[in-house]
């Protein structure tokens, strides 16, 4: 999934439930996705007047009269969500492909969970999961052989970067057991474990 596809998706999935001004959906971007938090307006606007070409979503709302200002134009102008639009959210929220565990969807998927069933969630953590285990052993490798042949200083980023993905693959595996326990609940009629 391209940058601007996954900036689409996160858009989508920040409308679902109500019209946003492009203030607004900037500012939801970044208190809930991390990595949007130093998303501009020159990124956001083009995005969403793509998406009101293809049909995405629909802008309403005017210029205040004998306002030139664009900041004040867009202040005004409420951005929601067209049937074309909550159809492709839905077919997103149903894909659990490799892309949508890639470090560029992922956080805008796991954002989206409470909208997703709960065996595509399994798969996109589980997807995740096996990323990172590849990654950690890449990392693991690469920090054997850079020992021997860097300094101190680059030998401790990569154990920094090591411990990340350790964190990650911990927390992965208590989300996995929670949507696992969870189904397994739902499957007998108890109630679903906490997240």
């Amino acid at each position: 999934m391209a940058k601007t596809d996954v900036l689409t998706l996160a858009i989508l999935g920040i409308l679902r439930d109500q019209p946003l001004h492009g203030y607004q959906i900037r500012k939801r971007l970044g208190a809930e996705l991390g990595p949007f938090r130093a998303l501009s307006y020159g990124s956001l606007y083009p995005c969403l007047r793509r998406m009101v070409e293809a049909g995405l979503i629909e802008a309403s709302g005017e210029e205040p009269a004998g306002s030139s200002s664009a900041s004040s134009r867009r202040a005004r102008i409420a951005y929601s969500l067209t049937d074309p639009g909550r159809s492709r959210l839905s077919e997103e929220l149903a894909n659990a492909g490799a892309s949508s565990w890639d470090d560029d969807a992922f956080d805008v998927r796991f954002s989206l969970f409470a909208h997703t069933d709960a065996a595509t969630r399994l798969r996109i953590l589980e997807g995740r999961r096996s990323r990172l285990s590849e990654r950690l052993e890449e990392v693991s490798d690469g920090l054997k052989r850079m020992h021997e042949r860097h300094d101190a200083y680059t030998a401790e980023l990569q154990r920094h970067g090591l411990e990340q993905v350790e964190r990650e693959v911990q927390w992965l595996d208590r989300l996995i057991e929670n949507e696992r326990s969870a189904r397994g609940g739902e499957n007998n009629g108890s109630a679903p474990a906490d997240h």
